[in-house]
């Protein structure tokens, strides 16, 4: 963070001071909610949860090196006491951006958030100092923790923001007010939750809504492929740029292809030139999140040369998406597992079919949450794509959802042991470790809530122990 000395701070979020003999001492680290983050410099965080506080760990912090505590209640140790402390933690993430010479970029969508923000991140980071959105954390905490991340040197601060409801991304848009915002798609992620499409389209378009109009420097950066996000051009004041495929985007792609391990291949175009594009990323749905960094860049200054370079050596930053291991006997361990929605699931079947390349292909696929009432339907779609796409086992693991993917695969005529349900990790663990054979290729992926990404942990440490059959 920006050093600030605590009395400012104090200042900034409404707060008192207590147990501070020298209220102008600076915080000069990172603000942390993680009692195991505390370095020297740094404040902490003290959330109260359902089976931990914060404020308990407020002496170990101290000793770590954190300058003071940000709580709702005196600790016996220095700290600020405020009413609410997400409250307080947005009131500062506020004040600091406003201080800081960064460009902000802001990106929300239902799908592909965390992959397209980590290729920002690469890309912007290649022209000059660069903060982003660890991982996911793109809500009311995470969003103002990475906001007080940045320091004096950062030049470009990218923020996915989430959203599972209407009024979520305008009120983080206001802690973090962004000069660039970029919406990727409308899809059926959360749909249970808010209701349709239209729905997530509104809550959605609340980024380009808060962007400064063209004259004051705003660029809203759209999907030109995407009817509900393209539609978003009239809700904004700002500058529109759209990408995509289509011939009209802006930034666009042409002679998309997959290499023979899957990834994907293309000619980049932007309103300042053209440059080949090859990326380390497996699965066509890539080249949409290339497509959507490459256009900020672009409006950022960069060249298509540049860009195409940036994405050409960027790779994947966060854990568990469609992170590929290969095992010493040539077993291919694809883990999608952080997270899944009908877009995705459909995304990442594609891109095991394009990995395949003569080699058996396993998809161990488990529930997509907060669906609703499309849950029945979309379950029984990706069984059904399976099948369509030649996968040559589908492992359904779980409950319900599970046994209609089943179903799905089974009414598309995967009628032999073309596919499976079992019930749990555990099972589907067992099942693959008899009947793997060196050479497959196998996905797995499901909501975060199913936690798949044991099975892929366990079919890594399996390679590792050469327990695989020979048959």
């Amino acid at each position: 963070m920006i050093a600030l000395s605590l009395a400012e701070i104090a200042e900034v979020v409404g707060g008192q001071t207590h147990d501070i003999p020298d209220p102008s001492v600076q915080v000069t680290g990172p603000v942390v909610r993680d009692s195991r983050e505390a370095v020297p410099g740094s404040l902490f965080a003290a959330f109260a949860g359902e089976r931990v506080d914060g404020h308990d760990y407020a002496a170990a912090v101290v000793e770590a090196g954190a300058v003071a505590v940000l709580g709702t209640r005196p600790v016996g140790a220095p700290a600020i006491v405020v009413d609410d402390v997400q409250t307080a933690l947005g009131a500062l993430a506020r004040h600091v951006v406003r201080r800081l010479g960064a460009t902000l970029v802001a990106l929300t969508g239902s799908a592909g958030k965390t992959s397209t923000k980590d290729l920002i991140a690469q890309v912007l980071r290649s022209k000059a100092p660069t903060v982003f959105t660890p991982g996911s954390l793109n809500n009311e905490i995470g969003l103002p923790l990475t906001a007080l991340s940045a320091t004096e040197e950062t030049r470009f601060l990218v923020l996915e923001m989430g959203a599972r409801g209407i009024g979520h991304i305008r009120y983080l848009a206001g802690l973090t007010p962004p000069k660039i915002g970029l919406v990727l798609n409308v899809g059926s992620a959360h749909i249970g939750e808010f209701g349709g499409r239209e729905q997530i389209a509104q809550a959605k378009g609340e980024l380009v809504e808060a962007l400064p109009s063209e004259a004051d420097g705003g660029t809203a950066v759209l999907n030109a492929d995407d009817p509900y996000v393209r539609a978003m051009a009239a809700r904004t004041k700002a500058k529109v740029i759209f990408f995509g495929e289509s011939g009209e985007a802006d930034v666009r792609a042409e002679n998309v292809r997959l290499t023979d391990t899957g990834q994907p291949s293309f000619r980049l175009h932007t309103p300042s030139g053209a440059s080949d594009v090859t990326m380390r990323l497996y699965g066509e749905h890539h080249v949409s999140n290339a497509l959507a960094a490459a256009a900020v860049a672009h409006e950022l200054g960069m060249s298509a040369d540049e860009i195409a370079v940036a994405l050409s050596e960027a790779g994947s930053l966060s854990r568990w998406r469609m992170e590929v291991t290969e095992r010493p006997d040539g077993v291919t361990i694809v883990n999608d597992a952080y997270n899944a929605n009908p877009e995705s699931m459909r995304a990442a079947l594609r891109a095991l079919a394009a990995m395949s390349k003569g080699r058996r292909t396993w998809a161990v696929l488990g529930k997509m949450a907060e669906l609703g009432d499309e849950a029945l339907a979309e379950h029984d779609a990706v069984g059904r794509l399976a099948v369509r796409l030649n996968v040559s086992k589908l492992v359904a693991v779980g409950g319900r959802e599970a046994a209609w993917l089943q179903l799905g695969a089974y009414n598309e005529g995967s009628w032999g042991e073309e596919s499976v349900h079992v019930s749990d990790a555990q099972a589907a663990v067992d099942l693959l470790r008899s009947e793997l054979r060196p050479g497959d290729v196998v996905l797995v992926k499901a909501s975060r809530s199913v936690g798949l990404e044991s099975v892929a942990q366990a079919l890594i440490e399996s390679g590792a122990e050469g327990e695989v059959s020979a048959r």
